[in-house]
């Protein structure tokens, strides 16, 4: 079992920063399905896949737009996944989720992909 606990959301104006953190307490139980990743929700919208990493912290995916404003990142040693969030437009304004426990043969970047969720942070942008 794993649990997931994301913090660090907030209302912000554009331009701003904000960065997320995500504790994980748990193992996957396979190093195989330890990629983590950052999905965020908006109102009215399906949950999009934002940022991915493999097991090793090697980043594979960024949403196009976030491209160049959003990075994700790792400490293995404090169980923590990160994402640094600059140039944040109005747009970027949804819950955050991160996830892990990919499931064999499935696509990292699909939300439907994993097993494990955290509850989710606001991130609210006003122009």
């Amino acid at each position: 079992q794993v649990l997931l606990t994301e913090y660090g959301g907030g209302s912000v104006q554009a331009g701003d920063s904000l960065r997320l953190s995500c504790e994980v307490y748990g193992d996957t139980g396979s190093n195989s399905r330890n990629y983590m990743a950052w999905f965020r929700q908006a109102p009215g919208k399906e949950r999009e896949g934002v940022a991915v990493t493999r097991p090793n912290g090697e980043i594979i995916f960024y949403a196009d737009s976030v491209q160049g404003r959003f990075t994700i990142s790792q400490n293995k040693a404090k169980n923590m996944l990160y994402l640094q969030m600059n140039g944040l437009k109005p747009e970027d304004t949804a819950m955050y989720y991160c996830a892990t426990g990919l499931r064999s043969g499935f696509d990292a970047v699909l939300p439907g992909s994993y097993d494990f969720w955290g509850q989710g942070t606001q991130v609210t942008v006003s122009s």
